[in-house]
């Protein structure tokens, strides 16, 4: 796998609000991380979500400490996405910085209650889907998070990721994703910044999935600030 092209993944963000990362896990690594689902051992949350109104499936958020490559993962990309955050709060006018190092990130959020881990892993089925939403989890959020598909696109139909921009004043415009099996995309969580006649503006984010008409669907979900 060549390494992800840094400067184009932030360019896409910056722009888009979302970027795609191919071959972001191997094979090997997808079916390794597939099975770990069924070890509720390695999970602080079951949640179920029609019990909650949030769509149809399920999804387990992991307990600390995270499997090796979920944490590698969080913590390089981490990195790698710091400068265009802070530039984003720059642009619309917020005083919230991140460090550098995602440790630190890590620490603050700590200190201000937020201490739970969020990264999960995802499973749907048949007549499965996800709600528009936003996985914020407290006062202290990063503004860009990463899914990666681990399953392979002929294991099941239907299940695009999708992604919502509201403009003001403008009606909502929807992107639907699908992704090969080991592909990433990193999306805003909430709001991100674009340049218009009178400076920049913010444009509020929601991702979900559209309903899997057949097979199985596993994501892998990486949320770089933690839960209160």
């Amino acid at each position: 796998m060549s390494a992800p092209d840094w400067n184009r993944i932030r360019s896409e963000l910056d722009e888009r609000g979302f970027a795609r990362l191919p071959g972001l896990l191997g094979t090997g690594e997808t079916a390794s991380l597939r099975p770990l689902f069924a070890d509720n051992a390695l999970f602080r949350n079951h949640v179920v979500m029609q019990r909650h109104g949030y769509g149809q499936g399920s999804y387990k958020y992991f307990n600390y400490p995270l499997p090796q490559r979920v944490a590698d993962l969080r913590h390089h990309i981490y990195a790698e996405l710091a400068p265009l955050a802070n530039q984003w709060m720059d642009c619309m006018g917020k005083t919230e910085r991140f460090p550098d190092r995602h440790d630190d990130y890590l620490a603050a959020c700590h200190e201000a209650g937020q201490v739970r881990p969020t990264p999960l892993l995802l499973d749907y089925g048949p007549g499965d889907y996800n709600r528009l939403h936003q996985d914020l989890y407290g006062e202290m959020h990063f503004p860009i998070q990463l899914v990666v598909m681990l399953s392979a696109p002929d294991t099941y139909s239907g299940g695009a990721f999708v992604l919502t921009e509201a403009r003001p004043r403008m009606q909502s415009r929807a992107e639907a994703i699908m992704l090969e099996e080991g592909e990433g995309l990193l999306f805003a969580v909430n709001q991100r910044p674009v340049p218009g006649k009178r400076g920049y503006f913010r444009v509020t984010m929601r991702h979900g999935v559209s309903t899997v008409t057949a097979g199985h669907r596993q994501t892998l979900g990486v949320i770089f600030h933690d839960a209160r």
